[in-house]
């Protein structure tokens, strides 16, 4: 039986930006003078795949699997800092998580093995007994 996982939809999309995620603000660091000093700006989100409803059961394992750096078995947590305001590190830490979960869920390609052409068999033969010849041409006759 052939279970296919599917990369998250529109719907799922919506749903988890709209229910699923919780989100901390923070003064951002670095330089930036009076408006990294006085606006909190920076985003942090938190997705717990466990308690997900957007997510199938399915879809909830390869996650937990495939992602390394989760916090207490089930969350994940980005931040962003880029932008100088709490809407747009939160538009773009939104658009990260997407991305990361879609990239989670894409299925993984199986390896094809395949093997040398005669023609690259013979050209490699040649090449070795071209530098066989040399080689023996080398040594001082006896």
């Amino acid at each position: 039986m052939i279970i296919k996982v599917m990369m998250l939809t529109d719907k799922t999309i919506a749903y988890i930006k709209k229910k699923e995620l919780i989100y901390h603000t923070s003064r951002s660091g670095g330089k930036g003078g009076q408006n990294v000093n006085k606006v909190e700006s920076k985003v942090e989100l938190e997705f717990n795949v466990i308690k997900s409803e957007a997510l199938n059961l399915n879809q909830k394992n390869i996650i937990l699997k495939k992602y390394a750096r989760l916090q207490n078995q089930s969350l994940i947590k980005l931040s962003s800092n880029i932008f100088r305001t709490q809407l747009q590190n939160k538009k773009e830490v939104q658009l990260k998580l997407i991305l990361l979960l879609n990239q989670l869920l894409k299925p993984i390609k199986k390896r094809l093995a395949t093997k040398p052409s005669k023609i690259s068999k013979i050209n490699t033969l040649k090449a070795k007994k071209y530098n066989s010849l040399i080689k023996q041409l080398r040594k001082k006759p006896t």
